[in-house]
């Protein structure tokens, strides 16, 4: 009657064990992600299923040169390298947990039990061989194995793996997004360092012309048809331009020191295409529709990814209410003399239990762990449409500036080509006296600064298509 009473007792306190283990906290409902617009602004853009491969896109050879070598080398991608080498050994311990944990062993130890205890008792009663009996210090040898093993009841083991492999996953996407902003920053400081060398090619020009200027004048000085007012004029501009072309040189070092560091190497020089980048033509891309950029971009699906890994974590906290079931058992043998460590079955150990147990009361740490995962999923939720958002902002952005670009590159060339013959009319007007010095000045100075934004805009132009080009997702594969 005893023990079924006691059994009556357990029955009720895994009832409400149960109960208490399985009620959950009621949480804020996580919203849906928001879909893209069906086009990017009105674009009439034809339909690619994907962006082609940067060494087809940028058909510079020692640009691919530089990217290769910067996908070798650069730190920064090295790092993500070894991000994703942790989130698979994450993998790894997830998946162990799933498995039965079994370790062995082999101690030794002394100890000394009082004489008037129940144990100290029995040993002192103990008879080891005839007419000897258990030392007062008595020995302990233990050798064994001991294993244990959770059964996963409620998936929260499987789910805890499936998240680790997510974040994998997302870990492996967040490198392709690194590699991505590489190529394309690698691009677009190889495009400057073309468009600096452009400007001092021009500014060097300029100052050719400045000095046969600075040399008429001084000519007709000693022939009284110029003062020296106009002389110190054209000196000025010279010694300016020169000033202009050390500035442009400190920039090029620069940026070749900057694509040096990209690359992880050492400053040197930068081997590039000598023509410069006017004799250059951007390449063509489509945008494509909305809906790629879910395939092409590495941002987004690394958000869709996390916000994955976030649902399965609330899972994982949700389960932490619940019993969990656990197996242990031992195997192996004790003595307290080395030599009866192999009498069988005296000094044979065995064990095996199984218990089920969960949480009843003050379950506040629970809960805010469950809590917290539910904001967790909803942050990932918004960050997922932040990155569509942002994406769709960049394709739309981008797809005007090459537009915009292109045009004022058009006008900005047809201006060079006004105000570059208005130093030829100028000099000619000068020489006659038909014209003072202050418009020869003012025609030079024009021409520099209308070649020098020509460059800038060309520049522009590239920076265009390679910010869409990394945009719409290209360059990772």
């Amino acid at each position: 009657m005893k023990s079924v009473k006691n059994i009556l007792i357990t029955g009720i306190a895994f009832t409400c064990m149960l109960y208490a283990g399985c009620k959950t906290p009621s949480l804020v409902q996580a919203p849906q992600p928001k879909a893209p617009p069906a086009d990017f602004g009105g674009s009439t853009d034809t339909v690619n299923s994907g962006i082609i491969s940067w060494r087809t896109f940028f058909a510079d050879s020692r640009l691919i040169s530089l990217i290769d070598t910067a996908l070798k080398n650069n730190q920064e991608l090295a790092i993500t390298l070894q991000e994703i080498e942790i989130a698979r050994n994450e993998i790894r311990a997830r998946h162990g947990k799933l498995l039965p944990f079994a370790e062995g062993g082999l101690g030794a130890g002394i100890d000394k039990t009082g004489r008037y205890t129940s144990q100290g008792a029995g040993d002192a009663s103990t008879d080891i061989t005839p007419g000897k009996q258990v030392p007062e210090w008595l020995p302990d040898y233990r050798l064994g194995i001991t294993a244990s093993w959770e059964a996963d009841i409620w998936r929260k083991l499987r789910n805890a793996k499936q998240a680790a492999f997510t974040r994998y996953l997302s870990t492996a996407e967040g490198r392709n997004f690194v590699v991505t902003s590489l190529i394309a920053e690698i691009v677009n400081s190889y495009y400057e360092l073309l468009a600096l060398d452009n400007q001092l090619q021009i500014v060097r020009q300029t100052i050719q012309l400045q000095q046969n200027a600075l040399t008429v004048v001084r000519i007709q000085k000693q022939a009284a048809a110029a003062t020296e007012l106009a002389v110190k004029k054209f000196e000025g501009e010279v010694l300016g331009s020169q000033s202009l072309e050390f500035d442009i040189l400190q920039k090029i070092q620069e940026k070749e020191n900057f694509i040096n560091y990209l690359l992880g190497r050492y400053p040197q020089h930068i081997d590039r295409d000598t023509t410069g980048i006017l004799s250059l033509v951007p390449s063509q891309v489509s945008a494509g529709i909305p809906s790629q950029l879910l395939q092409n971009r590495p941002d987004i699906k690394q958000a869709a990814l996390d916000l994955e890994a976030a649902k399965l974590d609330v899972k994982i906290a949700k389960a932490e209410f619940y019993p969990s079931f656990n197996i242990s058992a031992g195997l192996g043998f004790q003595a307290f003399n080395p030599s009866y460590l192999v009498k069988f079955p005296e000094s044979l150990l065995f064990s095996l239990a199984g218990d089920l147990a969960g949480p009843l009361i003050n379950k506040s740490a629970i809960k805010a762990a469950y809590y917290n995962a539910n904001a967790r999923q909803i942050q990932a939720i918004y960050n997922y449409e932040r990155s569509v958002l942002n994406a769709y902002i960049e394709v739309s952005t981008g797809l005007s500036d090459i537009k915009n670009q292109q045009q004022a590159y058009d006008l900005k060339a047809k201006q060079v080509e006004t105000l570059t013959a208005t130093i030829s009319i100028s000099n000619a007007l000068f020489k006659s006296a038909r014209a003072d010095y202050l418009e020869v000045l003012l025609s030079q100075r024009d021409a520099l600064e209308s070649k020098m934004e020509l460059i800038e805009t060309k520049l522009r132009q590239f920076n265009a298509v390679t910010n869409i080009y990394r945009a719409l997702g290209g360059g990772w594969n």
